[in-house]
């Protein structure tokens, strides 16, 4: 099991924020907090790392208030586009070679570095 250092939750927070665009473009709605923590256990289970419970409230937490925040960028506003931006063929994970998935990553890792998350 991988622990949850500062590369790792930047990346569990990119696939959150991913998750609630995912969502909002599906059913015009965010995730609730019950589904961003049904998707960090799923993000975890997948990636083989673990994470304590204060440290997952932190990050779904986080989620909630990034995804506002990103909504406007550049990313695709239709399902399919959005689920293109994930690589699912082995696991769950963000496609890091598309350039809106590299500038989601770099933000969630600013947002971590000015702010405390276990």
């Amino acid at each position: 099991m991988t622990l949850m250092d500062d590369e790792t939750k930047a990346e569990l927070l990119a696939f959150l924020v991913m998750g609630q665009l995912v969502t909002l473009a599906r059913s015009g709605d965010w995730l609730r907090t019950d589904h961003l923590i049904e998707s960090s256990w799923i993000w975890l289970g997948s990636n083989g790392a673990q994470c304590d419970w204060l440290t997952r409230a932190r990050l779904v937490a986080a989620a909630r208030e990034l995804a506002p925040q990103v909504r406007d960028w550049p990313f695709p506003k239709d399902e399919t586009g959005l689920l293109r931006l994930f690589n699912l063929q082995s696991s769950w994970f963000l496609n890091y070679r598309t350039e809106i998935v590299q500038r989601l990553h770099a933000f969630c890792a600013a947002y971590l570095e000015q702010h405390s998350t276990g």
